[in-house]
């Protein structure tokens, strides 16, 4: 198996929730309006998601360079994103590899609709947990940022199997906890979560359905 990294743990502590805000705010509606994965989710009220995901010009360049470095990436390389969203670390890592074959895709159109314009061609609509139409290593990386915790566990193996078949290497981000406290405000905050596990439970996971690649866990603290 592959080792733990911390790729995307800074961007994420870097933003300060509520946990009991979103919990007492008629989450249930919020969370049925979160699932369909469309506007509000990405750029209508915070109460449905990100309340508004923007492109920050360098934002996700860290984690790109990071990515090259660690993965050998070059301009010979092709690299997949399962879940892309608006695909913004594709992007990042497009401009710093001109020439890298980059593929991303997501269930959600307005998010794809909202990628950058120099990669929207390269990027379509499927879901994680179905068969990837690519053959085996297709890819010399294949990544995975906060999408296959939104699956359920009986789909996790499609998507883990898939995401090690075509892909040569791997990084797959999820959250997760590591305490009760972590727990709760994770439970609080997720309104699309369907697996909820703490980190021993996804390493297990990860042996038990063979995915080797890397992987990094973010907390709720």
């Amino acid at each position: 198996m592959g080792k733990l990294v911390n790729y995307v743990t800074k961007l994420h502590e870097a933003t300060n929730r509520s946990y009991i805000d979103r919990m007492i705010d008629d989450k249930v509606p919020c969370i049925i309006k979160a699932r369909e994965y469309e506007y509000d989710y990405w750029d209508g009220d915070r109460r449905y998601g990100y309340g508004g995901y923007k492109f920050i010009e360098g934002r996700w360049k860290p984690v790109a360079e990071a990515m090259i470095e660690n993965y050998s990436l070059t301009n010979e390389s092709r690299i997949l994103d399962v879940g892309c969203g608006k695909a913004y670390l594709l992007y990042e890592i497009k401009q710093l590899l001109p020439d890298l074959e980059v593929a991303g895709f997501d269930i959600s159109r307005h998010g794809l609709a909202e990628s950058r314009k120099e990669i929207r061609k390269d990027l379509f609509h499927y879901r994680a947990q179905d068969i990837y139409p690519y053959g085996d290593n297709h890819f010399d990386l294949v990544i995975s940022l906060g999408c296959l915790h939104n699956i359920r566990l009986h789909e996790l193996q499609t998507a883990l199997q898939e995401i090690e078949r075509v892909g040569r290497q791997g990084y797959v981000m999820l959250e997760s906890y590591r305490n009760e406290q972590e727990l709760f405000n994770l439970q609080c905050w997720a309104l699309t979560a369907e697996s909820f596990l703490d980190t021993s439970e996804w390493i297990w996971l990860y042996n038990h359905f063979g995915y080797t690649g890397d992987y990094e866990f973010i907390y709720f603290e």
